[in-house]
């Protein structure tokens, strides 16, 4: 009997990635990956000289047909296999990153009419213009005493689906009420796979507020906003399917975009974060993931409900069938070092990185290795995108504290490292507090290479360290799913056992470098607070940015 294969597509902030895994081990055999065209958008609408406000973040639903198009048959050239050999088709997303559409899946900026509205594109996951949205919403939440607001650590996000939606509602009526129905592009993307729109139970619960099988009430809604007490039954309600379910069979159509055979399982769609769990065999309780990128997503599975301040949510299955789903996360990781590098580095480090044969990040992280735990005099706030847990405000914005003119660029770089240390080890101290302990964080994407970093994590943490043993987490997760899905395994956590890869313990706790820390977390935690909760400085800077900002547009007359 030949093996049997599926492929799992992760789509990432910039690209999309496709890999094919032997179902019987998880081998990963091929991979490909294809650049979205468009990127993110957050300057100029495509094709129009309109710009766009602080905050924005847009995306091209077509970018993402491409990925289809392109990176799955080119896996599977480069797997060398028979296409008649694949059995299954998943597919994970960022989230929360929402689709507009028509009530066949047409994307609205494919619409005539509304190629020239910003409203009518994706608003991917980073788009942050709904903060005031969701202040109205937690708000009247808490004013009302709504039951769902503490299985959110008791604040929603401007990056998920209701925000989003009401801003939306609020900013240009005429996209709104042409929309019939607001998707997450975690399930867009099978729609377009299968024929068949399908909610996904892990989009639906953390980023949809999908509590014991309801939304927030057409009461609330309204009370919300005159005329949005109909957007979860006009919008937004679909039948939710299970994680690692089918949500129905390929097309016709699709198998000529992917050179798969028609009719093979399409899975129900997952999170990039979530998925990565099974792909790393960390689904039990006290095994904290940790998948590190532009952005960092905490999601561990537990055997308890509990409500944890400023968690992104708890959900029933959210990660696996029978266990509660946590999750968390940071909105800037590899996004702020990337910032420095580009924004703050002078030349002469440039030249001795290239004379040393070596990146930026590698230069930087070098210096900064050969330094003693608080030798640089700094400690820095990680909030360049704002704060997704445990303050859950995309107001906030970065600060570095102890700058001097002996201060040097490695110096920023360690702090900067450092500081997305200090902000995971509020998240896991938050759990820890609130009766679901961490024993374990598992590491996935790209910034476990950074050994440097890692190290800091499990010192900063006084956690082990173990590293997810692929290059691909979250498309490996997606393949878990969708072998599951085809019939290979009866449900996620067998087909983990079999298919998932780890590497357990690789970074160990240092005891002298974990007591130093202490000591610059105590003044994290102090700026953390202060500008955090007591002082809305960085808020109304914000603001004054904002209004700046809408001066010189109108000056400028776009």
């Amino acid at each position: 009997m030949s093996d049997q294969y599926v492929v799992g597509v992760d789509f990432g902030t910039l690209s999309g990635r496709a890999v094919v895994v032997r179902a019987s081990d998880g081998a990963e055999v091929g991979t490909a990956v294809h650049e979205y065209p468009h990127g993110v958008v957050e300057d100029r609408l495509p094709g129009t000289d309109l710009r766009l406000p602080p905050e924005w973040a847009l995306q091209v639903p077509q970018d993402y047909r491409e990925v289809l198009q392109v990176a799955v048959p080119a896996a599977v050239v480069d797997a060398g296999i028979d296409p008649a050999e694949v059995v299954g088709i998943a597919t994970d997303f960022t989230a929360c990153t929402m689709v507009p559409t028509l009530a066949d899946g047409t994307p609205l900026s494919e619409v005539d009419g509304f190629r020239a509205r910003p409203h009518a594109y994706v608003k991917l996951w980073k788009h942050h213009a709904a903060q005031g949205q969701a202040d109205r919403i937690n708000a009247l939440a808490e004013e009302r005493g709504e039951a769902w607001l503490a299985r959110y650590g008791g604040l929603i996000s401007s990056e998920w689906e209701f925000a989003k939606g009401l801003q939306l509602f609020e900013e240009d009526r005429d996209t709104y009420d042409r929309m019939e129905r607001w998707v997450e592009a975690a399930d867009w993307i099978v729609w377009q796979l299968c024929g068949t729109y399908v909610r996904n139970a892990c989009s639906a619960g953390y980023k949809g507020i999908l509590q014991d099988g309801g939304y927030p009430s057409a009461d609330f809604l309204e009370a919300l906003a005159p005329g949005f007490g109909g957007f979860v039954a006009d919008k937004l309600d679909q039948p939710v399917g299970r994680l690692g379910g089918r949500a129905g069979t390929l097309t016709a159509e699709a198998a000529g975009w992917t050179g798969l055979p028609e009719g093979i399982a399409v899975a129900v769609g997952n999170v990039d974060a979530h998925v990565t769990a099974p792909a790393a065999q960390a689904t039990g309780a006290g095994q904290m993931v940790a998948i590190m990128g532009t952005s960092t997503c905490h999601v561990m599975s537990g055997d308890v409900l509990r409500e944890v301040p400023g968690m992104c949510g708890v959900v029933d299955g959210g990660i696996v069938d029978g266990s509660w789903g946590y999750e968390a996360g940071q909105s800037g990781v590899g996004d702020i070092f990337g910032w420095f590098v580009r924004t703050a580095v002078p030349a002469e480090h440039a030249a001795a990185a290239t004379a040393a044969g070596e990146t930026l990040h590698e230069h930087l992280t070098r210096l900064a290795a050969a330094q003693e735990v608080g030798e640089h005099g700094l400690v820095a706030l990680d909030w360049h995108s704002g704060n997704r847990s445990v303050l859950v405000d995309h107001e906030l914005s970065g600060l570095v504290v102890g700058l001097t003119l002996a201060t040097r660029p490695e110096d920023v770089y360690r702090a900067l490292l450092e500081a997305t240390a200090f902000g995971t080890r509020v998240i896991v101290e938050t759990f820890r507090d609130s009766g679901v302990p961490v024993h374990e964080l598992v590491i996935a994407g790209g910034l476990s290479k950074n050994e440097l970093l890692m190290q800091i994590y499990a010192d900063v943490t006084r956690l082990p360290l173990s590293v997810i043993d692929s290059e691909q987490g979250p498309a490996l997760g997606s393949a878990i799913h969708a072998a599951v899905a085809a019939g290979v395994y009866p449900d996620v956590a067998t087909a983990s056992k079999a298919m998932g890869k780890i590497r357990r313990g690789v970074y160990l706790p240092d005891e002298g470098r974990a007591a130093s820390y202490d000591g610059l977390f105590a003044e994290y935690v102090a700026l953390h607070d202060h500008f955090g909760r007591a002082d809305k400085a960085m808020r109304r800077l914000k603001a004054i940015r904002r209004d700046a900002v809408a001066r010189r547009q109108a000056r400028e007359g776009s």
